[in-house]
């Protein structure tokens, strides 16, 4: 079986994306893999820090690895938002895929010196895991808000892409490119969308070079999800924990496979 990098470096290559989506629980994890798996296309699924604590670290890791291997099926498991050495360090020891290191709240040169410093120590202990750095700012959170941030006021800039990139070593980047986590209430009736700085991500995917996260997809328009792809955006993440609680298995079952199948071609394997 490939490893996340390759799948990742190779939905690059094609102009596709792999979708992530957020778990809290076991349920959560079957009906992401039942939608990626009916329509034979990789899966990213993730879990926060605390989303972690409350579903075990090494439970969720041993959930995964035992799906991945008893349908030998691509389907990887990410530290998401992670914002401390310790517990980068438990969930790579625990059997995470990848880590979401960010520390964008901090000014950027300090960021880039700690982030530099959990890529080696999370590399010695799994040369093979994917690390991710975030710069800029989308917010944390999977909150529904009266109001929403300007996101087109904080967009990182192709430069300190380019330079975090360097200093850190980072497999992955997330940039800040007109998306930020949580969604209006407007949204959620469906009366509005999020857009995205198109270029920007053009823009930086040249600087950098490496595969580019976009953080906060939920509430994105759909035509500017497949524009961000073919602008450099390998992976997208959707979290599900928060206002899929009250929602039934069967129903997150058919929201994971609506997503997924909105696709203009075969290739198109983010929802």
């Amino acid at each position: 079986m490939k490893k996340l990098i390759e799948v990742v470096r190779e939905a690059g290559r094609n102009d596709v994306a792999i979708g992530h989506f957020n778990i809290a629980d076991l349920v959560l994890l079957k009906g992401v893999f039942e939608a990626a798996h009916g329509l034979n296309v990789p899966v990213i699924v993730g879990a926060s820090e605390g989303e972690r604590q409350f579903a075990g670290t090494r439970l969720l890791a041993a959930a995964v690895r035992s799906l991945r291997e008893e349908f030998d099926f691509p389907i990887f498991l990410n530290a998401d938002h992670t914002h401390s050495l310790a517990g980068a360090l438990e969930a790579v020891k625990a059997g995470f895929d990848s880590v979401v290191f960010d520390l964008s709240t901090l000014p950027l040169q300090e960021n880039a010196l700690l982030t530099k410093q959990a890529v080696e120590a999370l590399k010695s202990v799994n040369p093979a895991v994917v690390v991710e750095g975030e710069i800029g700012d989308i917010g944390s959170g999977s909150e529904i808000h009266a109001d929403g941030p300007d996101p087109t006021h904080s967009l990182t800039t192709p430069e300190e892409a380019r330079q975090f990139v360097a200093d850190t070593k980072v497999d992955v980047l997330a940039p800040a490119v007109g998306n930020w986590h949580g969604m209006r209430k407007s949204m959620v009736a469906g009366k509005e969308r999020k857009h995205l700085a198109i270029e920007r991500i053009r823009e930086i995917k040249s600087a950098t070079g490496v595969p580019l996260t976009l953080h906060g997809g939920s509430g994105t328009a759909d035509e500017h999800l497949i524009r961000a792809i073919r602008a450099g955006i390998n992976n997208s993440v959707w979290r599900g924990n928060a206002d899929w609680k009250p929602v039934s298995r069967g129903a997150r079952m058919r929201w994971c496979r609506t997503r997924y199948s909105r696709r203009p071609s075969p290739q198109y394997m983010m929802s």
